[in-house]
């Protein structure tokens, strides 16, 4: 049985913004090109279960109509404060994140994808649970909005697995946690 990584998965602006201040995502926009999923299916394919915090859940049922895509294609996690019903293919969760994580390492299955937001990346950083960091960095400057990085985690290195540069000005990192 191979480890189930978590693997972070996710845009920011240059300067470390997911999201404008008023949770505006339309600047993600400005890379989209025909053809392009910047190696999204690939990724895809090597994980069955997402993580997302409840704000991320909700902006995208906002953005989709009320659906939830993840839902249909994995097993879905939306982490919590507030005990919720599961619905639509979505488990709701609010326990300590590094128990469910642990958990989920335990059965079989492919890695562990984790969209954001930034309060949960910063849990799972405190524990030191996330194993691969793919950041896409799109090419803008927002000036101010929601960090992807928080803080009050403690210091980690990582290593550089690769980098790549779309014609698009999109700069994709991949990194993983150092083996100590």
């Amino acid at each position: 049985m191979i480890k189930r990584k978590v693997i972070l998965y996710i845009s920011m602006s240059l300067d470390g913004y997911i999201a404008t201040a008023d949770d505006d995502l339309s600047w993600l926009s400005i890379v989209e090109a025909e053809g392009e999923d910047y190696g999204y299916a690939d990724f895809n394919a090597t994980v069955d279960t997402y993580i997302v915090g409840r704000k991320t859940y909700e902006k995208v049922l906002s953005l989709t109509g009320g659906e939830f895509p993840q839902a249909g294609q994995l097993d879905c996690y939306v982490i919590t404060r507030k005990e919720r019903k599961d619905e639509n293919g979505v488990r709701f969760y609010n326990g300590e994140i590094g128990d469910l994580i642990r958990d989920l390492r335990t059965r079989e299955g492919k890695h562990i994808y984790c969209d954001g937001g930034a309060e949960i990346v910063q849990l799972l950083m405190q524990e030191q649970l996330i194993d691969e960091y793919t950041i896409s960095i799109i090419p803008i400057m927002l000036g101010d909005g929601k960090r992807l990085f928080k803080g009050a985690t403690p210091p980690m290195q990582l290593e550089a697995i690769s980098s790549k540069k779309y014609p698009s000005g999109l700069i994709q990192l991949h990194y993983q946690q150092k083996a100590s």
